[in-house]
């Protein structure tokens, strides 16, 4: 889907305005007719170099660069200026870029945002601006909008409380959303709900750019969320709302408070929840076992272990197990121990995986306890996975599933190198951040990084394509089924058990379709469904090509 230089929304711009105009500029690709068309003459230097040159000549300023927080802004000063060639450059490489626009060099980004603030992208709807809400997002130029990511800035990856500073989470997300699965950016729009920060240190730097006291909570702040929620339904009725970092005590509530109303989904709780699901599909085939045989222990409580424990145990009842009998197949345990129904500290949405037995406080004691074929670590404190845990799941299974999501990378709860080591080679390991390749005793592993982009984009592109009114698990489960059908025998031989981060507009595609043909299956879908749902699905996508 391409937006030619000939169908502006709004006047034309000319001239010194078009270079300035990042939907339409070109820079130095401008043909000769076009400069003289639209009055660049003499504002550009004679030569016209294609597209092609442009993206490399990008390539080799931010190859020389040592710094992975430079080459964000870098690439976020490219984004404000061109944004077909910084999809372009974002597209031809995805696997190096990817952990430069999102995560983990997003986290440092966040912390750092009033400091490095450039320009302004995206909207901010402070909570002092309840009443007018409807008013500030109509000043957003696009009037369909079809995705928006809004962060209220609490839950920053595992960074904790970043406020305002957290609009760097749906910057990125949506930039995914496009260099990955192709849906076009001018459907997308970023959002920060900015109700405070608890963080003082935020608060006390005369650079930060948000409001200056303390989080708002309770009923005002539901209020907020709900006339934000009924703007976006009054002026975008087709867009889809995904909720991004919120803390668990508000994701969850709001979940499930507009889940069946609108079509929206946390991808936290939900995409976080796909992608684990993909790796144990995948995991499977290595280990030779079945899903209803599994028993998860995971370290963490929050939101992203129940979303994640939620859509194991609705997978293992497609497999005719009782729903309940699997919900106990999974365990949670946090800073307190187990997760067992005596204890008073725990939350509604954590009591389905509450167990029925005495405390056990420490982690491994724990393993030892229940036996479980995996651990998965959603905590986001670093190195909790420590020698002992890895042999303790190493005696017990041939082949541990060892699976550190917390992200950044500084707070997994540990590296691949050592699950890999502890475990003798044994581990199936996946990882929320990135990790290079690990050689033990003459053995080469290809880490696997279980990172939601291979989820949340194509559930995009599927929501799109099929205007979909509601987004359901059960399209995760699909979304799971179709990531891990794509990892071939020679990434398993290796140990990688997701696809290449080099192919990811191909595996995303793949998604989307298999999503959208469950969109259609379910009477989701606001138009009729095609012949070839496939070729609806590509006709949709993005191209960074410039056009006349």
């Amino acid at each position: 889907m391409l937006r030619k230089l000939s169908e502006p929304t709004t006047e034309h711009p000319t001239g010194y305005d078009l270079l300035r105009n990042p939907r339409f500029n070109k820079g130095t690709a401008f043909t000769e007719a076009e400069r003289r068309t639209w009055r660049l003459e003499g504002l550009l230097p004679p030569a016209m170099l294609p597209i092609e040159l442009q993206v490399a000549r990008r390539h080799d300023e931010i190859a020389r660069l040592d710094d992975d927080l430079q080459k964000y802004l870098v690439l976020s000063d490219l984004q404000a200026r061109n944004e077909t060639l910084y999809y372009a450059v974002l597209m031809s490489d995805p696997a190096t870029y990817m952990p430069i626009v999102y995560t983990p060099t997003v986290g440092e980004a966040c912390q750092k945002f009033g400091h490095i603030f450039r320009e302004p992208r995206g909207i901010y709807l402070p909570i002092s601006a309840r009443g007018r809400l409807k008013e500030r997002l109509g000043n957003w130029p696009e009037k369909d909008v079809r995705f928006i990511v809004v962060t209220d800035g609490e839950r920053i990856l595992g960074l904790g409380d970043l406020g305002a500073g957290g609009m760097g989470i749906p910057l990125g997300k949506l930039a995914l959303y496009t260099a990955c699965a192709g849906v076009p950016p001018q459907y997308c729009l970023p959002i920060v709900l900015d109700v405070g920060t608890n963080n003082q240190a935020l608060l006390d730097d005369n650079l930060y750019l948000g409001l200056r006291h303390e989080r708002v909570r309770g009923a005002d702040y539901l209020a907020f969320v709900d006339e934000f929620v009924e703007a976006v339904q009054q002026l975008y009725p087709k867009c889809c709302i995904q909720w991004e970092d919120f803390a668990n005590f508000n994701a969850v509530p709001i979940l499930a408070r507009y889940r069946e109303e609108i079509c929206t989904y946390n991808d936290d709780v939900q995409g976080t929840a796909g992608i684990a699901l993909a790796g144990i599909f995948a995991a499977l085939r290595l280990t030779k076992q079945k899903l209803a045989d599994q028993r998860f222990l995971f370290l963490g409580a929050g939101s992203a272990a129940t979303g994640i424990a939620e859509l194991i145990s609705l997978a293992m009842a497609r497999e005719g197990i009782d729903l309940a009998a699997a919900r106990s197949r999974n365990a949670l345990f946090d800073i307190n121990g187990l997760v067992v129904t005596s204890r008073t500290d725990i939350a509604d949405f954590q009591k389905p995986f509450a167990k029925d037995l005495t405390p056990v406080s420490t982690f491994v004691e724990t393993i030892r306890a229940l036996r479980p074929t995996g651990i998965i670590g959603v905590s986001t404190v670093p190195k909790l996975f420590s020698q002992e845990v890895i042999k303790a799941m190493s005696e017990i299974n041939e082949r541990p599933i060892i699976f550190p999501y917390s992200n950044p990378t500084s707070r997994s709860e540990c590296t691949a190198e050592e699950a890999y080591r502890w475990s003798d080679g044994r581990a199936v390991f996946a990882s929320g951040s990135p990790f290079p390749p690990v050689e033990i005793a003459g053995r080469r592993f290809v880490p696997g990084q279980g990172n939601n982009v291979y989820i949340f984009p194509a559930m995009g592109m599927a929501v799109f394509a099929t205007e979909a009114t509601h987004v359901t698990e059960e399209m995760f489960i699909v979304a799971a089924e179709a990531v891990a059908e794509q990892v071939t025998e020679e990434n398993l031989a290796v140990g990688l058990i997701y696809p290449p981060q080099s192919s990811i507009l191909d595996v995303s595609l793949h998604v989307a379709e298999r999503i959208a043909n469950y969109i259609f299956d379910q009477g989701l879908a606001r138009v009729s469904r095609p012949a070839d749902v496939g070729s609806l699905i590509r006709s949709c996508v993005y191209r960074p090509v410039y056009t006349g």
